[in-house]
């Protein structure tokens, strides 16, 4: 098979809910030589942000989204061990949660998929995550990456309250912060002194990967 016709058919499997297509494409995938990286990012991750498009739109449904994050998953387990993170071969940590009052958890669980994909060692702590919980395991895991959640503009203030209990606790400069979801916007993110929103996962996973090569690996002694 052409690198092309594997990678396509590996969207194809996330997008139709078939698991053992995914695995068998992701094995061959390696079989054939293919950069698994290349593997996650076009064949399954696009999978699974062609389904959430259809989700949005509802031209999809919640148990079409289970069976395509299934098929990804499943694809994703034999891939990504063969990822090499880059540098210093250290894992980069990422707290990701949906903040306390949001219980959507589909963006957050593909933003932290991808940011799996790029190397990045996940902390997922769930939806409806209290608010100090997230300072918690950012100083516990001595966090990179703080990535935060949420659909309702109901519970956009509780991610400023997530920023100032980084900052009493005096680790906001530890680490850098990214928060997403619909009603998000680059402006808010700069009032509430987040780092950065991206729109789609995978633009939030290669700003992640760069932000947290740019931090000082001492920091946190």
């Amino acid at each position: 098979m052409e690198e092309n016709e594997i990678i396509n058919g590996l969207t194809d499997a996330v997008v139709n809910g078939k698991k053992d297509q995914a695995i068998e494409l992701s094995q061959k995938a390696l079989d054939e030589g293919i950069d698994p990286y290349i593997a996650v990012i076009n064949g399954l991750a696009k999978g699974m942000e062609i389904m959430s498009e259809r989700y949005e739109q509802k031209q999809a449904f919640m148990p079409h989204l289970l069976m395509a994050s299934n098929a990804m998953y499943g694809g994703m387990d034999i891939l990504i061990p063969h990822i090499k993170s880059e540098g210093d071969g250290a894992r980069k940590v990422l707290i990701i949660g949906s903040v306390e009052g949001d219980v959507h958890d589909i963006g957050k669980n593909l933003v932290k998929t991808m940011m799996s994909a790029v190397g990045f060692e996940a902390v997922d702590l769930g939806k409806d995550v209290p608010v100090e919980q997230f300072a918690e395991a950012a100083a516990e895991h001595k966090a990179d990456i703080v990535s935060m959640s949420t659909l309702m503009t109901s519970t956009m203030d509780n991610m400023q309250r997530v920023m100032d209990s980084l900052e009493s606790k005096g680790i906001r400069d530890n680490l850098k912060v990214i928060i997403g979801g619909a009603p998000i916007t680059a402006d808010f993110a700069v009032e509430i002194g987040a780092d950065a929103t991206k729109t789609d996962a995978m633009e939030a996973a290669r700003w992640a990967q760069e932000a947290a090569a740019a931090l000082a690996p001492e920091r946190w002694s």
